[in-house]
C-alpha cells in the first residue's frame, strides 16, 4: 500500500481533495491511502507512516523550501499541489501527479 500524505495549514479543504483522490484510486483498485493532515504535524506523520509521497496545500506553497530540506534525508518525494487542480477538487489528475513521483522516486 503506496501513502500518499496531504498537507495544509489546517488539513480541512485538503480533506476534500484527500477523498477525492482516494475516490480515484479505488475506482482503479489502486492499493494507495490518500489522507490530509495539518502541516504542523508533518513531522509526527513522517515519522510514524513513513509517506511514500508528500503533497503541500498552495496554501502553504511557502514552506515548500523549508520542509523540502528538513526531509531530504528521508527520500520522500515532495511537491506543491497545482493551485487549479486544488481550486477544481480534481483528484483524479492531483493522484496521477502523486503516482509520477512514486514512480520516479
Amino acid at each position: 500500500m503506496k501513502r500518499v500524505y496531504l498537507f495544509c495549514s489546517a488539513g480541512m479543504s485538503t480533506s476534500m481533495l484527500a477523498s477525492s483522490m482516494q475516490d480515484a484510486a479505488n475506482k482503479y483498485n489502486l492499493p494507495i491511502e490518500v489522507q490530509a493532515f495539518p502541516d504542523g504535524k508533518i513531522g509526527e506523520i513522517v515519522a510514524e507512516y513513513h509517506p511514500d509521497v508528500i503533497l503541500l496545500g498552495p496554501q502553504i506553497k511557502f514552506r515548500y523550501n523549508d520542509i523540502a530540506k528538513e526531509y531530504a534525508n528521508t527520500g520522500i518525494p515532495i511537491a506543491v499541489i497545482d493551485a487549479g487542480d486544488y481550486g477544481m477538487m480534481n483528484g483524479e489528475k492531483v493522484l496521477k501527479t502523486a503516482i509520477k513521483m512514486i514512480k520516479a522516486k
